[in-house]
């Protein structure tokens, strides 16, 4: 499907992005189908089918491709709906999914609401791509841990116990207590950690002079305590545009660090949070929560919300109480930076000072 052929006047286009082929279903203003079929998942291929066809709404999916795929369509001129897929439940529990169904679904919600698929803003070209170096290390941070992880548990079969130390000595350390008969087996391991520490170090020094150079509003939120160069980095990168919240409580349910709320009746059970937002941001604030919670954490309002809360959480407190300061430090970056303001950890709330005020 090269040529274009029936790209006309009110069209609505649902396209179900694919790995090797993405399907192609359009509906003119009254509904009818106009054209089906589909197309190679490529740059070349997009930009020859819709470069020279008249402006039509075009619905995708959010997922691998439709970064890439929403930002050529909009520089050929089309609108372009990226729905959010966790809203998509009417095509998920299609009992005849296929990608034709599911491209028609997606064209016949854009023509029927456009608010029905949720749609979502990705981020522009230049974010993403610094965004990859913190996703990159992040790869490697969790194949540094699985492999550490590896080497303690064998040991600790052969009735060994690598001894506790910080994850930059783990190579030199844990050759001490890993038995003679399993080290041929563990060294290219430790090597590999090794190995990777260094390459984890150099993304740091990257990332931390991208930060300082590029994205020197990072250093009004790395007032709080707790909130290093890849978590101020991920953050601002990650919403990139900070006005698209009309409030900074807002933050934390997009997230998804909000409980999730299923009241019926004088039933009201306590949930887990959505996991709605970017797992990668949503890791790092509780990372940072964790710090201020933890023994090198310094005393301010955030640390002993958190603290308050921990001691009426029953067995899950720390747990619940690491997620509620992640969510209020969620809201607290973002006002620091839509203000610009001077941080202060121990704030005293707006009535004790209206009424020293009096």
């Amino acid at each position: 499907m090269e040529e274009c052929t029936a790209i006309a006047r009110g069209l609505t286009i649902g396209l179900d992005l694919g790995d090797k082929y993405s399907y192609l279903y359009a509906t003119d203003s009254r509904g009818q189908i106009v054209e089906e079929g589909r197309l190679a998942t490529t740059v070349g291929a997009f930009r020859r089918r819709f470069g020279s066809c008249e402006r039509a709404v075009i619905a995708i999916e959010v997922g691998t491709h439709s970064p890439w795929v929403s930002r050529l369509l909009r520089e050929c001129g089309h609108e372009v709906l990226v729905a959010n897929s966790r809203k998509l439940r009417m095509i998920y529990t299609n009992d005849r999914k296929t990608d034709r169904v599911d491209a028609e679904w997606l064209a016949r919600l854009a023509r029927l609401d456009p608010k029905l698929l949720a749609p979502i803003q990705h981020r522009g070209a230049s974010a993403q791509t610094d965004l990859a170096q913190i996703r990159s290390r992040d790869a490697l941070v969790a194949s540094r841990t699985q492999l550490v992880n590896q080497v303690r548990g064998t040991v600790r079969s052969f009735g060994g116990r690598v001894p506790k130390c910080s994850t930059a000595s783990f190579p030199k350390k844990s050759m001490e207590g890993i038995p003679a008969e399993i080290r041929p087996a563990l060294s290219p391991v430790v090597e590999m950690i090794s190995s990777l520490t260094s390459q984890i170090r150099d993304f740091d020094r990257r990332i931390e002079e991208m930060a300082r150079t590029r994205y020197p509003e990072t250093a009004v939120l790395r007032q709080v305590k707790g909130v290093g160069p890849v978590t101020s980095l991920a953050y601002m990168l990650i919403l990139e545009d900070p006005h698209r919240f009309k409030k900074s409580r807002s933050v934390g349910p997009y997230l998804g660090l909000r409980t999730r709320k299923s009241q019926t009746g004088e039933r009201d059970p306590q949930l887990r949070i959505t996991k709605a937002g970017d797992q990668l941001l949503r890791r790092l604030l509780v990372g940072s929560a964790h710090y201020i919670l933890g023994p090198f954490g310094p005393d301010c309002n955030l640390r002993r919300f958190g603290l308050a809360r921990a001691q009426r959480g029953g067995k899950n407190g720390k747990k619940r109480a690491a997620v509620a300061v992640a969510r209020k430090l969620a809201v607290l970056l973002h006002h620091l930076w839509v203000t610009g303001e001077i941080y202060e950890p121990l704030r005293k709330p707006r009535k004790e000072n209206t009424t020293q005020s009096r």
